[in-house]
């Protein structure tokens, strides 16, 4: 396992873990910058072998896409031929348009990777630097079980055409400007088809790892700052004198305490509108990633139930990609959800920070409280194209309207 790891830190030497990439950006986006990199992805190379890679990469993803959608709309003559295609090309095309979206706001998102290096992000203390590593963990482990998931469900589709009772099948079937179905020209095909899918869903799931740890990274920063909020009384007393009696009336205490407000006051201006952005960038593409979710869950939902008692091998191909699909949807889901509850949780947490022992009474405190607390009221969420909230009750809803659909399906093949 050590030689792999050194392998692959080896193989990855982006540039975009160099200068000005800060510590605090790689604990969220190392992982994201190194898949990036394989990827060809990444924007930060500017070397002209790393160009010609990148050209040759996006090209095979691009040329496969299109061999599906050739596919879809010439081959099919059924409808299990149709979803069996749908099913496959939806994914890759909504990845597409989400990579587009970043791409288009590429300085935005640089910005956004590198907002934890504000100096009014506080991890100061032991108990804010848990949170932050909290946070992180959370996105390293989110990230290698959507890998692995992934790579689970491309290991079964290879294996599949090697075991089903057709003879010149393909993991996914595209169509091509040429006949395949011979002895000589099979094994190239299906070797060169295998290469295609693995950079096209790795091409899906990295982008996926990059728009989880942004999600993330925001969701830190709220839960940074509700903790800075509820312990500005800490942090600005003297040491041994944590009680307020002998603090308010010291003249160096009042002008610190005023001065840690207003940055804290500033960092929670520059959360909220770094979030807005993101709401207003990630609107259609979270639209297109809601609706394109709830159609891959039913058609792959169908396809489960066709195959179950006809191959193991497709059975399983199925149910992995349907495992992947709704863990696709939940995580966008459940990060948003809590983005929108830790923006919420400002509120509290100026409550809860001991501004009725005769903090109060410090000119300009009250109105700066009351003027947090009401922007903080209003929480920030992330919605898809104005139609709804991206939150656990839409993930919940969308589940049961694929359900539903699912058994409409079921009972039209009946």
């Amino acid at each position: 396992m050590d030689v792999l790891k050194f392998s692959w830190i080896k193989l990855t030497q982006t540039k975009a873990l160099n200068q000005p990439c800060g510590n605090l950006e790689k604990v969220f986006f190392e992982s994201s910058y190194r898949l990036t990199y394989v990827m060809g992805l990444s924007t930060s190379e500017q070397s002209a072998y790393y160009s010609v890679y990148s050209g040759i990469v996006k090209s095979i993803i691009g040329l496969f896409i299109c061999c599906e959608l050739w596919n879809l709309f010439s081959e099919t003559s059924n409808l299990n031929s149709i979803i069996d295609n749908i099913n496959v090309t939806l994914i890759h095309l909504i990845a597409v348009f989400r990579y587009k979206h970043m791409v288009w706001n590429e300085s935005f998102f640089k910005k956004l990777a590198t907002s934890t290096q504000s100096p009014y992000f506080d991890i100061s203390t032991k108990e804010r630097k848990e949170l932050m590593v909290l946070w992180a963990s959370k996105n390293e482990k989110y990230l290698r079980l959507l890998l692995t998931l992934g790579s689970c469900t491309l290991s079964v589709w290879y294996v599949f055409p090697l075991v089903d009772d057709l003879q010149y099948n393909l993991p996914i079937e595209i169509r091509l400007p040429f006949d395949y179905r011979n002895p000589m020209l099979y094994p190239l095909t299906y070797i060169l088809e295998v290469v295609a899918i693995n950079y096209v869903s790795f091409f899906v799931m990295t982008i996926d790892v990059i728009m989880q740890a942004h999600l993330i990274q925001l969701i830190c920063h709220f839960t940074v700052l509700a903790n800075c909020f509820e312990n500005i009384l800490v942090d600005c007393s003297p040491k041994g004198l944590q009680t307020t009696k002998y603090v308010i009336y010291n003249n160096k205490f009042k002008t610190k305490y005023l001065k840690r407000f207003d940055k804290l006051v500033d960092q929670h201006k520059f959360i909220l509108k770094k979030t807005l952005e993101l709401k207003k960038i990630l609107s259609l593409p979270m639209l297109g990633q809601l609706a394109s979710s709830g159609m891959l869950i039913c058609f792959a939902g169908y396809q489960v139930t066709l195959t179950v008692k006809l191959s193991i091998a497709k059975f399983l191909t199925s149910l992995l990609y349907l495992a992947y699909s709704v863990f696709q949807l939940f995580i966008f889901c459940r990060w948003c959800d809590e983005i929108k509850m830790q923006s919420e949780n400002i509120t509290n947490a100026v409550y809860s920070s001991s501004w009725n022992c005769e903090i109060v009474l410090i000119s300009g405190v009250r109105s700066r409280i009351l003027l947090v607390m009401a922007r903080a009221q209003k929480p920030v969420y992330l919605s898809a194209g104005g139609f709804c909230d991206v939150s656990l009750a839409a993930f919940t809803i969308l589940m049961k309207t694929s359900y539903s659909a699912l058994t409409v399906l079921l009972r039209f093949q009946d």
